[in-house]
């Protein structure tokens, strides 16, 4: 149910860029949304089908990349695209250490938009 204030924020969003551009019908919204941000695209796309009811947006489909998780190694700076599901332990490629902060991975946003 965390997909409901999300996709509300992005139709909020996606509503002020269609107004202000004299947009008549958007017909798609391209997200990039991270591996980790815990957001499934079934449930984003049916609470935007709902929130968009009777709007300029009615029927427009998200169409939702999924950007890789990246890590920094706090030891020697290098920043690499992890494997959460294969890498159980997080090691810097580089040096070897298990201190990494997370660069991106829970992130989304509107990439662009199609619009009529």
């Amino acid at each position: 149910m965390h997909e409901l204030p999300v996709i509300n924020s992005i139709l909020k969003v996606v509503l002020k860029h269609a107004v202000d551009n004299n947009v008549k019908k958007v017909m798609a919204v391209h997200l990039q949304v991270g591996e980790l941000s815990d957001l499934e695209d079934k449930w984003m796309q049916q609470y935007f089908d709902h929130l968009a009811k009777g709007g300029i947006a009615e029927g427009a489909k998200l169409k939702i990349e999924r950007t890789p998780v990246v890590m920094k190694c706090t030891e020697c700076g290098h920043s690499y695209v992890a494997d959460l599901k294969k890498d159980k332990k997080l090691m810097c490629p580089e040096c070897g250490s298990g201190k990494n902060t997370l660069v991106s991975g829970r992130e989304y946003f509107i990439k662009n938009l199609e619009a009529i």
